[in-house]
């Protein structure tokens, strides 16, 4: 009897340590939030915002970064890169309510590469939750640090498995479940997913993957009542197991999904996007990738189907969502396409303002489209093409440099209780409400 007792316990410890440690509802812990949906469907941002009214601060930043800010508590972490050769890596702390930064940490690159409008600059975006924030780099860093920017592990992944192999670097997210994290590391060289622990940075497990070049994320589904970790990735639909990093099931009849991640749509479903390159690249794959995919579970395993598929729609860099029974995805020239999520018929097609960069968000009643050039589009959420007011973030919206990518661009956004917080390469803002 008191044996059952200890171990009793032993487990009610462990269980309050865990959950002690997770997230709340109002916070923005992940890439795409703390279900990975992008939807803050209770929260009440402002509708109309301009340069001069509804920006309650901005503060400038050090280095370049293309990650999304994330949000625990009243601490928004951030990553960025510096030096002409990314020499530096570098993870910050402001205070949500003033922008004031709190701390800033730099950590020197394992892995050189050029500093260019060409190439990702710190665009994993990092996890984080109460015990603190982990931060990915696309030259193989991963750090953990407490909330007071204390540095509690650091890891040298291209010295552990070799170097990370690619014109445009890499993309991948942090996903976290539970006391692990998890990245994955497609490239043209060794390319894997691994599991690594929370509190000492030690790798749980690792599983290799044929090399491939994507900047998707992994992210966490519900699949028969657990968590799986899917990944779309140039050529390829993959589920894992958190657990032990098994393969699980696969889906390879898809092309051109090498930016936009999975979505969880509820009863074993999620989303897939797809985009053809910029030459045309994987056009033919793209047009049959776009779609809603079932996991089957069974005696034997699980089996993947396609539930439907859009021969209209294509996603490009921000992923597609679903809210409120409909699916949204957005092309590389800024379409929307509003697909129903049951049936996958197109309700609508509408130009945005811009093109996107950043996920859209489901909000309250709307879904946010933060342009790429500081326009933000919104749309009523629903099968009808109701449009409210376009906003800017800052006064011009020209498009700067090769490709559209030198000025400034909305990169991430996360959102608040009653805002946004949006970071662009170089600068932070918090939208809010008079």
């Amino acid at each position: 009897m008191q044996r059952f007792i200890s171990a009793f316990a032993v487990l009610a410890v462990v269980t309050i340590a865990i959950l002690s440690s997770q997230p709340t509802n109002a916070d923005w812990p992940a890439f795409l939030g703390g279900k990975s949906r992008s939807i803050a469907e209770d929260f009440a941002p402002p509708l109309k915002w301009t340069p001069d009214e509804g920006i309650k601060w901005q503060s400038e930043l050090t280095g370049h970064g293309q990650s999304s800010p994330i949000i625990v508590g009243d601490r928004i972490y951030l990553t960025a890169v510096e030096g002409p050769m990314k020499n530096n890596n570098l993870v910050s702390c402001h205070n949500l309510v003033s922008g004031e930064l709190l701390w800033k940490k730099s950590f020197p690159s394992s892995l050189l590469a050029a500093n260019n409008v060409y190439t990702s600059r710190a665009a994993p975006t990092p996890s984080a939750d109460n015990s603190g924030v982990f931060a990915f780099f696309e030259s193989g860093n991963l750090v953990a640090l407490t909330p007071d920017g204390e540095v509690r592990w650091e890891r040298d992944l291209v010295k552990d498995y070799g170097k990370f192999v690619g014109r445009f670097g890499l993309g991948g997210s942090i996903a976290q479940l539970d006391d692990q994290i998890f990245i994955v590391a497609d490239n043209d060289g060794p390319s894997y997913i691994a599991g690594f622990d929370k509190k000492t940075g030690k790798t749980t497990w690792k599983t290799d993957r044929t090399s491939r070049i994507s900047w998707s994320s992994p992210m966490m589904v519900k699949i028969g009542g657990k968590d799986q970790i899917v990944i779309s990735s140039s050529g390829s639909v993959d589920g894992y197991d958190p657990e032990n990093g098994k393969l699980l099931w696969n889906y390879d009849n898809v092309g051109g999904n090498t930016v936009p991640s999975t979505i969880d749509a509820g009863q074993g479903t999620f989303l897939v996007g797809a985009s053809p390159g910029r030459n045309g690249e994987a056009s033919e794959g793209a047009k049959e990738s776009n779609l809603l995919m079932k996991i089957i579970p069974s005696d034997d395993g699980f089996t993947p189907e396609v539930v439907w598929k859009s021969t209209d729609a294509t996603s490009s860099f921000g992923s597609p969502i679903l809210y409120k029974g409909h699916a949204y995805y957005t092309n590389r020239a800024g379409v929307l396409y509003c697909i129903n999520a049951s049936t996958g018929e197109t309700q609508y097609t509408a130009r945005l303002a811009d093109s996107n960069w950043a996920t859209p968000i489901g909000v309250g009643e709307h879904v946010f489209f933060f342009g790429k050039d500081g326009r933000t589009s919104i749309v009523q959420a629903g099968p009808k093409k109701t449009f409210l007011d376009e906003n800017r973030l800052w006064a011009s919206a020209g498009v700067g440099g090769p490709g559209g990518f030198a000025g400034e661009i909305q990169y991430g956004v996360a959102p608040t209780p009653n805002g946004f917080v949006v970071r662009t390469g170089t600068q932070l803002f918090l939208i809010g409400k008079p």
